[in-house]
């Protein structure tokens, strides 16, 4: 029998072993790695740091720490060393390492990866003299704590990369004066940790990021930006941790919000901006506020006063140069302006406590104002009650703008108004009743008359409201004074109103009803609209004179599937877009608001398509069919286009099955964009601004051919004025250098919009792709290296393209144009109409549709069609422009408004 001793040791013995060599072995191997990456980082400096030296354990260094149990390096500290030379790229072979700090030194050359580093707590890399940053250096590093490379002017321009977003535990980043370019990543609400956050000195532009709101920033410095952050500052009102803020010497606008929630806060520094309105009252009672300087502004009002423990530089054109209240008058036109968002144009002309001291847009009797003159200037916000404060206004002009919201009933209270005019705005609510001697208008508002809201409620009570009658109060209190005949004529009265109610309220339910049935079951569309024929991609649709058309919720619900997931062919902006089927088999795109997005801004946007759209029709913009409101659902829907967008085919197109655009394809789908933008700019009734060209917001058709899509941001071009100012919209990538920085807009932001999505069209290449090197990933600076610089173009080119050398010329031709259209300086850009004539002669030949063509395509040619629908003029017909091609050209597009 064998002993019970020896069953199983003589398995288990040498599995242990085994296990013990291996693991004293890889301890071996990891400590070997550490030594020779050790010995590679000490002969790339010179002169050696003091306490390191080759014949010596690395862990005998002098700050050089090691884990005791591995032998692996985990601190190197050569802080202040006066030591040159570089970083070694073998660096991330230190696996167990945790902190690496060679601050104040004089270390340049390429900075190496430290991607995948997972132990990695503080970097520290500030004040030296690098050149030049990898793109994945901070990529996979879950444990970084602290990062700084503050002061290293020297280094190529890079980006905040987006997957910083990974490292969960930062809690400090510092990168002031480091050659940071590009916008601010809406990533902050990913960092639980962060506190300081200090990007001063650098290149940033665009606006402060959302995120802010919801992130734990302490310490924020974002000063003294080159071309200038813009936009508004009101994210720090939510920011309540806040203890110091540095945005001086940058293109902030607007006003500064309420800090009332920063109980924390003790330095605020916002001047050198372009803020404008009055200063909170608020910000002079924080408690902990020791340091704050405002001047260099544009604000108005009272002067702020702050307790004598606070140093301040508040000088502005305040309307008096000590505290306290400005002029009654001064103070009710301050409100105004802080409904229109306090533009600067009030800011530099409103000076001083007297109103009618020249004011701009003021008009004053014997020191009175009588009118406000604020018409076709481009201002959006609301009207402010405050108006009606003025009372000797006689005169007030809003019309054509961009007003939301209701206009205040109080304004029929002033005593001498005769004129308002709200006419062409986006007004909505109740209609109040003026006296007969008030001359009022107000067309050309889609919803005015009804409640749009932004949010649940009812609607606002207006007019109408009130039962015609005695009014109690001015009976007595005694109630034998009042006649039983008195009591018999009110009750009359009462029941016959009630009936005539209940008899409208009957008409109207059986009207809906109709209205619903014939809906349902017939077109989709009520047949008691009088129709004529919109004609786009080669479909048919009913309209309104005007070409409106309330669509019911249960048409496009059917339509929609009811809005399920399996129609939604994208999203965007504030909607989501989605497929509907009509009964008729028409096919149309149906882009619904986001839950929660009934905020202003969308309304905005919501009320601002339709109004252009049904203004403002063409062959190469998009065609809005009609739109829905039900309850806080905001439904706009538009003709389907069936090849999706432009983006898609030219970067996603494995993705999706298709073949790659040609050439010619690519260039006559320039071309179409470049006549819609022409018929906008300087074709239509009135000029208008896009401001959001790209390659998402181009929709191609089942011939291939484009419409410019989303209108929400258009604006309409003053007559009188070259530029107009107005918040930055758009997207990064496509925002022209002067609209990022000042927020002035032309239609040179259309261009060179545009010149971006040729680059696009040449290339392949997304207008901005942070998966590409720092030097090309932005598209504008690489394509104009390449040109400026006369590199062969050819290296540009998308390689899909096939290329003979007719071909290539016709790239080359375009390329250059492109440049043109981005170039730095607004006045160099080429305007619409050239690029039109450039594009021409390359895009697909130009014929007229034979008759049986015409037959197969629209049915029949309609007498009542115009002259660009009947005929194919997707392109030229000869390969140069003369003058009477262009005008004949400018009659075609003319006709189709």
């Amino acid at each position: 029998m064998v002993p019970p001793s020896t069953i199983g040791p003589p398995l288990s013995k040498p599995s242990f072993v085994f296990r013990l060599l291996l693991l004293i072995n890889l301890l071996t191997v990891s400590f070997c790695d550490d030594a020779a990456v050790m010995s590679n980082l000490l002969a790339a400096l010179s002169p050696a740091p003091s306490g390191w030296s080759a014949s010596k354990d690395p862990c005998t260094w002098t700050n050089v720490n090691c884990d005791k149990s591995t032998g692996n390096v985990i601190t190197i500290n050569l802080d202040s060393q006066s030591i040159s030379g570089n970083l070694p790229s073998d660096l991330t072979q230190l696996s167990s390492l945790r902190t690496l700090s060679v601050q104040k030194n004089s270390l340049s050359g390429t900075l190496p990866s430290f991607a995948n580093m997972s132990s990695l707590e503080g970097l520290y890399l500030d004040s030296n003299q690098f050149s030049s940053i990898p793109q994945d250096f901070l990529l996979g590093l879950p444990n970084l704590q602290t990062f700084s490379i503050s002061d290293n002017g020297e280094l190529s321009p890079w980006q905040i990369p987006s997957y910083l977003a990974e490292s969960t535990n930062l809690g400090s980043f510092y990168a002031s004066n480091a050659s940071i370019t590009g916008v601010i990543p809406n990533f902050f609400d990913s960092f639980p940790n962060l506190q300081n956050l200090r990007l001063s000195y650098n290149n940033l532009t665009g606006s402060l990021p959302g995120s802010f709101g919801s992130s734990e920033i302490q310490n924020l410095w974002l000063n003294n930006q080159q071309q200038g952050l813009s936009g508004t500052i009101d994210v720090l009102s939510s920011m309540t941790q806040l203890t110091q803020v540095w945005l001086h010497a940058n293109a902030f606008t607007g006003p500064i919000p309420d800090l009332s929630k920063c109980v924390n806060l003790f330095d605020l520094q916002l001047r050198d901006n372009q803020l404008t309105g009055v200063v909170p009252v608020s910000i002079t009672a924080l408690p902990k506020l020791v340091n704050i300087t405002l001047q260099n502004n544009n604000l108005q009002g009272p002067m702020p006063e702050f307790g004598k423990n606070v140093k301040n530089n508040v000088g502005n054109t305040f309307c008096k140069d000590t505290p306290g209240p400005c002029d009654p008058q001064v103070t009710a036109l301050l409100a105004v302006a802080g409904g229109l968002g306090y533009p600067i144009t009030f800011a530099q002309s409103w000076e001083g406590n007297n109103a009618c001291n020249s004011w701009k847009f003021i008009s004053c009797e014997q020191g009175n104002v009588i009118t406000v003159n604020l018409e076709m200037d481009d201002f959006s916000g609301t009207i402010s009650p405050a108006l009606a404060n003025l009372t000797s206004l006689r005169y007030l002009y809003l019309d054509n703008n961009n007003l939301s919201g209701p206009i205040p009933e109080n304004l029929n209270t002033l005593p001498n108004l005769q004129v308002l005019d709200v006419s062409n705005n986006h007004l909505s609510g109740p209609i109040p009743v003026f006296p007969p001697s008030v001359t009022f208008s107000h067309s050309g508002n889609l919803f005015l008359g009804k409640n749009v809201s932004t949010g649940g409620g009812s609607p606002g009570s207006g007019q109408n409201s009130d039962v015609p009658g005695d009014n109690p109060s001015s009976h007595s209190s005694n109630g034998s004074s009042i006649s039983a005949g008195m009591i018999v004529g009110v009750v009359i009265a009462v029941v016959v109103f009630v009936v005539v109610v209940l008899f409208v309220s009957y008409k109207c339910y059986m009207k809906r009803q109709h209205k619903m049935k014939v809906s349902v079951k017939g077109t989709a569309i009520p047949t008691e609209i009088k129709k004529w024929q919109i004609v786009d991609c080669g479909r048919t649709f009913p309209a309104h004179e005007d070409g409106n058309i309330a669509i019911p919720i249960q048409v496009l619900e059917k339509a929609t599937n009811f809005f399920s997931e399996e129609n939604v062919l994208g999203s965007g902006g504030y909607g989501v877009v989605y497929l509907g089927k009509l009964d008729d088999g028409t096919k149309v795109a149906v882009k619904k608001m986001k839950d929660g997005a009934t905020h202003t801004k969308g309304i905005n946007a919501f009320q601002a398509e339709i109004a252009f759209l049904t203004k403002v029709r063409h062959r190469n913009l998009v065609a809005l069919i009609g739109y829905c409101i039900n309850d806080n659902n905001r439904l706009l829907v538009y003709e389907y286009m069936p090849h999706g967008t432009l983006g898609r085919h030219l970067f996603e197109w494995e993705k999706h099955g298709f073949h790659p655009l040609t050439w010619k394809q690519r260039v006559t789908i320039a071309l179409d964009v470049a006549k819609g933008m022409e018929y906008l700019h300087s074709l239509a009734h009135q000029s208008f601004i896009h401001r959001d060209i790209k390659s998402s917001n181009i929709l191609l058709c089942d011939d291939m051919s484009a419409k410019v899509a989303d209108f929400g941001l258009v604006r309409k071009a003053p007559n009188d004025k070259y530029s107009f100012e107005t918040r930055i919209a758009g997207t990064f990538g496509y925002l022209a250098p002067e609209y990022a920085t000042t927020g002035r807009a032309t239609n040179k932001v259309d261009v060179y919009a545009f010149g971006v999505v040729l680059m696009e069209i040449i290339t392949g290449k997304k207008a901005v792709d942070e998966t590409l090197p720092d030097e090309t990933c932005h598209l504008v600076t690489w394509f104009h290296k390449i040109i400026r610089k006369g590199h062969n173009i050819q290296n540009a080119i998308d390689p899909t393209l096939d290329l003979d050398d007719q071909t290539f010329e016709s790239i080359s031709k375009v390329a250059e144009l492109a440049a043109h259209c981005t170039a730095n300086k607004y006045f160099r850009r080429p305007n619409m109409e050239h690029v039109v004539n450039v594009l021409g002669p390359f895009a697909q030949k130009w014929k007229p549709l034979r008759l049986e063509e015409i037959e197969e395509k629209y049915g029949g040619l309609n007498l009542q069609m115009s002259l660009p629908l009947a005929f194919d003029d997707s392109s030229i017909e000869s390969l140069s422009f003369t003058e009477a091609q262009l005008n004949g050209n400018r009659l075609n597009q003319s006709a189709q408004f």
